[in-house]
């Protein structure tokens, strides 16, 4: 993934001391119980996610907590950005999204919560929730200023105890956005996941690789329409015989974008649709990542005839 000068967006048109109409139905929920999910690059050998369950509980005791993942790689908000953007669509309306991975913390980069017209999200505004709102549009965004929903003292170290877990919590009960603190409307942005069409050719980049060492890229969302598929690229949708495209990654040449991981045999490496609608490349019962020494940032191709 290209990780260059993060960006700012255009001002929505908020006012000092207002909220968003549009976002007036999100604001005030229907139901007093929300969902809350979680996640961190807080691993899970220190007490910091137990920490943040705990304050949100004991603001918000009839939450309903979920954890998205607290093994994030240190810092990368870049992965963590992806892995929100993936999870996000499949929770209920009015859930509230939790994210710290905040290398950025004590520094001037601000706390913020969002709503949108399915959800909150609440982190530190460092571009954590780029790709979410490229799908959800946004309706509303403030500062966490307000002291009623801190703890004191604030760390210079933990705000994900101190200043996110109340918000969230205060989200969670039933609580309006706008108390939380002033609107804002010049949200830090990461630069577009890379997504090229040019002649007969797709380019993207390797953004990570999963547990199983499958390598997820950016080319996608892709959807399937019988034996072709459909990739909603920039200039428009693009449809593309799925047996004839090449693949090129890693100085290999994998013909054909497969269904499934079980189209390969063991030991094979395999293009293929994930599950997140992504171009994947795996290799069967094995670590493609490792196989072909793929990380970050590395290039892929897909070569096609439509």
């Amino acid at each position: 993934m290209d990780e260059g000068r993060q960006t700012t967006e255009p001002s929505t048109g908020l006012q000092p001391g207002s909220t968003s109409q549009a976002a007036a139905s999100i604001l005030r929920p229907s139901s007093p119980v929300r969902i809350v999910s979680l996640l961190t690059d807080f691993g899970q050998a220190d007490a910091y996610v137990g920490i943040m369950k705990a304050v949100i509980l004991a603001r918000a005791p009839r939450a309903r907590l979920v954890d998205l993942t607290h093994e994030v790689p240190p810092h990368d908000i870049a992965r963590a950005a992806f892995l929100l953007y993936t999870a996000a669509p499949y929770f209920p309306p009015g859930s509230v999204h939790l994210a710290v991975v905040d290398p950025g913390v004590g520094s001037r980069r601000r706390p913020i919560a969002i709503a949108t017209e399915r959800a909150f999200y609440v982190g530190p505004d460092n571009g954590l929730f780029t790709y979410v709102l490229a799908r959800d549009p946004l309706r509303a965004a403030v500062e966490l200023r307000e002291p009623r929903f801190r703890l004191t003292p604030v760390s210079d170290t933990f705000h994900g105890r101190d200043i996110f877990a109340p918000a969230a919590a205060h989200l969670a009960s039933g609580g309006e956005l706008g108390d939380l603190g002033p609107p804002v409307s010049d949200l830090v942005r990461l630069p577009p996941l890379r997504l090229e069409v040019s002649g007969a050719a797709i380019q993207g980049a390797v953004l990570h690789a999963d547990r199983f060492g499958n390598a997820i890229t950016s080319i996608g969302p892709l959807a399937w329409e019988g034996e072709h598929l459909v990739l909603a690229a920039p200039g428009g949708p693009l449809r593309f015989s799925a047996a004839s495209a090449v693949v090129e990654v890693g100085g290999e040449r994998l013909r054909g974008i497969q269904h499934t991981y079980a189209n390969a045999a063991p030991g094979a490496l395999i293009a293929l649709v994930g599950s997140h609608a992504h171009l994947e490349i795996a290799l069967r019962e094995g670590s493609a990542a490792r196989y072909l020494n793929l990380g970050p940032g590395d290039p892929i191709t897909i070569v096609y005839a439509p």
